[in-house]
Formats: structure tokens, C-alpha cells, sequence
């Protein structure tokens, strides 16, 4: 198997936060999420827990809010500095493949040179 990849280097690097913040954000994107809140909002208006203006739910969803808003900032950081990791790695290998590309363009244009030098020996020998 070949070497480690950036992406396999970059998962090791990943801390525990790190994966419970990421998958809360997955979650957080997700219809699941948006149904239990349906659910949760419905159920808290039809079936009183409090009256209106729901003081505690406006309270509970705000926290929530605020919390979750840190979480998905912080899996952007993690997917923009995972973007910068990636975009190194491309940006070498394309370094790579330009010298490997110039390499086989000397080769070739050497290789021609010599064929057309040995054509015209030989016709030079007619």
C-alpha cells in the first residue's frame, strides 16, 4: 500500500472535539434535525407547557442557537484548513507533474535532434 495520504494525515490530526463538533454540524444539516424541532415546537405550543410568549422555550431555543452557531464555525474552520491541506497537496503534485512533463519534453526533443541529425548524415552519405 502506498504511503499516507493528506486526508489520512489530516484524520489522525483531527482531535476529539473535533469529530463530536463535526458530526453535531452533520446533524445539525440534516432533516432529522428539522423534523424533531417541528415536533418539539408543536408539541410545546399544542400540549402548554408554558404560555404564550414561551419565556422558556425562547430561552432554551436561543442557547441552543448560540451553541450550535459555535459548533458549525468551528467545523468551517476545520473544512477550510482540510481545503488548504488538500490545495498543498494538489498544488505539489502539479509541481511534480510539470517537472516530470518538462523532463519527457527535453527527452523527446533531444531524441528528435538526434534523428534528424543521423537523416541527415545519412543523406549526406548519398
Amino acid at each position: 500500500m502506498a504511503g499516507k495520504t493528506w486526508h489520512d494525515t489530516y484524520e489522525e490530526a483531527r482531535s476529539a472535539g473535533d469529530h463530536v463538533a463535526d458530526r453535531i454540524a452533520k446533524f445539525v444539516g440534516s432533516w432529522t434535525f428539522v423534523y424533531i424541532h417541528i415536533v418539539w415546537f408543536g408539541f410545546w405550543i399544542i400540549y402548554p407547557v408554558e404560555v404564550f410568549p414561551y419565556g422558556l422555550l425562547t430561552m432554551i431555543v436561543s442557547l441552543e442557537a448560540i451553541l450550535l452557531a459555535t459548533l458549525i464555525m468551528m467545523a468551517q474552520n476545520r473544512q477550510a484548513e482540510r481545503d488548504r491541506h488538500q490545495a498543498d497537496d494538489d498544488y505539489r503534485t502539479d509541481v511534480e507533474a510539470k517537472a516530470e512533463i518538462e523532463e519527457l519534453q527535453t527527452r523527446l526533443t533531444r531524441i528528435e535532434d538526434e534523428k534528424l541529425e543521423k537523416i541527415l548524415k545519412i543523406l549526406e552519405g548519398k
